[in-house]
């Protein structure tokens, strides 16, 4: 079957925000698509607007919650050897889902987060234009 545009740009929204496409097929006696998919919660903030942006306003989301699911990631593993260094490779330089959701958490709530603000101090440059 052949995706139309709108369709490729409600699954790469989904895809982005780490949603999973459970089942997704023509409404029968329309020409509806339908799309059955799980979001994680943090995830589905503003994800209504993004999808109708994305998809000029064709695509109608409908957010239902299904349940609960443990993200199998511990938000606080950190590669400390060089043997997880090697296994992960560049994804052990990036951060986890897990604790990225649980810092947006965070923040919504106002708890403190521990954050680098300055990571590469040599490279910044000041507002000011100097004359």
């Amino acid at each position: 079957m052949k995706l139309t545009q709108t369709t490729r740009k409600l699954y790469a929204v989904l895809g982005k925000r780490g949603g999973r496409i459970l089942h997704g097929d023509l409404r029968e006696g329309s020409t509806n698509f339908e799309v059955t998919a799980e979001l994680p919660v943090v995830e589905s903030f503003d994800f209504a607007n993004e999808v109708r942006r994305q998809t000029s306003g064709l695509a109608l989301p409908q957010l239902v919650f299904s349940g609960w699911e443990v993200l199998e990631i511990d938000p606080f593993w950190q590669p400390t050897t060089e043997e997880e260094y090697l296994h992960f490779g560049e994804k052990a330089d990036t951060e986890n889902r897990a604790r990225k959701y649980m810092n947006s958490v965070r923040k919504r709530k106002g708890l403190r987060v521990e954050e680098k603000i300055v990571e590469f101090a040599e490279k910044q440059r000041t507002l000011t234009r100097n004359k």
